[in-house]
């Protein structure tokens, strides 16, 4: 039984840049098809870092069930293989309920991992990662260079750099076009409509109380930590310790989060099997799709 429900329920995929408004699509395609939602987002996986990172709201999992969030401490090693081999088994898990699961979010390695099937290589050495995360980033740069390790498309990120060079640079194996009974839409967003939202949202952040969040996770874990390096944590940081005002912080935290939609965007944009729709046109699409599936 378990088999002709994983052949007949779809994997739904949501992607675009922050603010776009996945989320909000992606609950009311869950509610109307008895969808669960695994979020792919490379920042929710931390613990604590709800709403600098701007997690569905607790109401909004309420609604309807959310998975990938909250998955480990601040400080602790995350990889893309880790990802991935959580994502398959909730789609498992939700397509054995007669659920159709969702995959909705931002991070493109993280999607790309799942829909092109990634075989990553060699399995981690415990006590290499540890000294790896202890070395500064620009080493570990230095590294790559002198061993001639091809860099992550992230290069800023300190966690791909380690799975580079345990890799020794080799690339992960991938399937060239995306899993079987997968559909995968993209929300395009006008940029004067997308940067107004970031503004709201980055407005609605302080409103519910990011500042407090954070000193609490700097006092917790250090503001150095790995779930402390999203775009608002180190300019509250300066908020905090008097070297930029509150204005400053919301203005600078508009522009960072522009650049990173744009690098999201142009990460996703690689892909051509995805569907880009206005995120009306994806709601319409997506309804008509999952209502004709047989």
């Amino acid at each position: 039984m378990s088999k002709k429900i994983d052949q007949k329920l779809p994997l739904v995929v949501i992607v675009g840049p922050t603010a776009s408004g996945k989320t909000s699509l992606a609950i009311d395609i869950a509610k109307r098809f008895n969808g669960e939602i695994i979020c792919a987002d490379s920042r929710s996986i931390y613990k604590g870092a709800s709403i600098g990172t701007a997690k569905p709201s607790c109401n909004e999992q309420k609604i309807v069930p959310h998975w990938g969030l909250d998955l480990i401490e601040p400080g602790e090693y995350y990889s893309v293989s880790d990802f991935k081999s959580y994502a398959n088994q909730k789609i498992d898990e939700i397509r054995s309920r007669g659920h159709i699961p969702m995959l909705v979010g931002g991070t493109g390695l993280y999607i790309d991992a799942v829909i092109f099937d990634f075989q990553f290589g060699v399995a981690a050495n415990n006590e290499l990662r540890i000294q790896l995360q202890e070395t500064p980033i620009s080493d570990l740069n230095d590294y790559c260079k002198k061993h001639n390790i091809k860099m992550p498309e992230n290069s800023k990120n300190k966690r791909y750099i380690i799975r580079a060079i345990e890799n020794n640079g080799k690339s992960s194996d991938k399937r060239k076009t995306p899993i079987n009974n997968s559909i995968i839409v993209g929300i395009t967003t006008e940029k004067s409509v997308l940067m107004s939202r970031i503004s709201q949202r980055i407005e609605h952040l302080f409103e519910m109380g990011v500042i407090n969040e954070a000193v609490s996770l700097g006092a917790a874990y250090g503001w150095d930590n790995e779930a402390m390096k999203s775009n608002i944590y180190p300019l509250i940081h300066l908020y905090v310790d008097d070297s930029m005002s509150l204005d400053e912080v919301k203005s600078k935290s508009v522009t960072l989060d522009w650049r990173l939609a744009k690098r999201q965007i142009t990460w996703l944009r690689r892909n051509k099997f995805i569907q880009w729709l206005s995120i009306n046109d994806a709601k319409h699409f997506l309804i008509d799709k999952l209502a004709n599936c047989d």
